[in-house]
């Protein structure tokens, strides 16, 4: 049995650094994974150790992550990261509304939290050798994530703000944790 992972990435530089993904560096890689119900964290010397569980996920779950977390990874990933099946909520949420939102408002509107900064002040940890720092930040990340995604699969709704009130969207998330991905197999790219 195959179960999915929730992903977060976080980088060392910045667009206007690099425009090129691949060159954006990894400085930590955050999951959350349903089948030992453990979350985990893999600095960028410690990557090798993450391909395995990314390569038997039923399924990778993030928020932007077809469009920036494996793009980014592909830069160090010897396979094809594309190959990887994939839910990613934004996309799911832009298929909706016909527009993109930002992952602060729908947790906010959601589940009445917040994110604890911004990507930009992840790259600063990193800059500045707090590690630690980074490490909790990547992590929340990735529980916000969680936490959207089993909100949705519960409730078959999440929300975002709209004005004075929140506006639901309606979702359907729940096939992404009941199927197991064994269907569809990943042509795994790594010797393992």
């Amino acid at each position: 049995m195959r179960y999915p992972l929730v992903l977060d990435l976080e980088t060392k530089y910045t667009f206007r650094q690099h425009t090129d993904p691949k060159k954006l560096g990894v400085s930590m890689v955050g999951i959350y994974d349903y089948g030992s119900e453990t979350l985990m964290s893999f600095f960028e010397d410690e990557l090798t150790k993450l391909y395995p569980l990314l390569e038997n996920a039923s399924f990778l779950i993030g928020f932007n992550i077809d469009s920036f977390d494996l793009p980014v990874l592909q830069g160090y990933y010897p396979g094809d990261a594309s190959q990887f099946k994939t839910f990613d909520i934004l996309e799911d949420i832009k298929k909706i509304l016909g527009r993109r939102l930002a992952l602060n408002d729908i947790v906010k509107a959601t589940l009445g939290k917040k994110k604890s900064g911004h990507g930009l002040q992840a790259i600063n940890y990193y800059k500045e050798g707090k590690l630690e720092e980074l490490k909790k930040y990547c992590l929340q990340d990735v529980l916000l994530t969680k936490e959207i995604f089993d909100y949705g699969v519960k409730n078959g709704v999440i929300y975002y703000p709209n004005l004075s009130e929140k506006t639901p969207i309606k979702v359907d998330w729940k096939k992404y944790l009941e199927d197991d991905g064994e269907k569809n197999n990943v042509s795994l790219t790594l010797p393992f």
